[in-house]
């Protein structure tokens, strides 16, 4: 399910708890773990070295756990889509956890709520109660608590 509103403002009918359902699947590959290991410097083996990570304690390599923080953003445009917006802008995480690793070749998915929509100067803050699932996974590999805020 895609909740599309029109515009901002339009947020405000939406009620707290609203569930907001779940985005496709998307695969996490070596290849985007070796670019986000390039784009932050962070080249732990347990990520990049497949040869070494298959024995270590997860049995092979595993997305960083901010790319998988990263990866909210393309998933979560798959629950929430707001027309007529000048801007958007994550505005911050209020609690964030990683209670599972995300091993390569796994897909993960996102499952997201609203917990509330108010009106701030200019603008709708949204915050989203959010999960991301590990297909198969007895945890997900992320809980958090979203803010995103949109301008007209």
């Amino acid at each position: 399910m895609t909740l599309i509103v029109d515009r901002p403002s339009d947020l405000l009918d939406q009620a707290e708890g609203l569930d907001l359902g779940t985005s496709s699947w998307l695969e996490v590959t070596q290849r985007d773990v070796n670019m986000f290991a390039d784009a932050t410097r962070d080249h732990q083996w347990i990520h990049v070295d497949p040869e070494r990570a298959a024995k270590g304690p997860f049995g092979g390599t595993i997305a960083h756990g901010y790319m998988s923080l990263a990866l909210v953003i393309p998933l979560w445009s798959e629950l929430l889509v707001v027309r007529d917006v000048g801007m958007s802008v994550n505005y911050g995480i209020n609690r964030l956890r990683f209670p599972a690793p995300v091993p390569v070749g796994s897909r993960i998915r996102l499952a997201g709520e609203l917990a509330s929509v108010k009106e701030v100067a200019g603008g709708i803050e949204v915050v989203a109660d959010l999960t991301l699932e590990i297909e198969g996974g007895e945890k997900p590999a992320l809980v958090a608590e979203a803010v995103y805020r949109f301008y007209p």
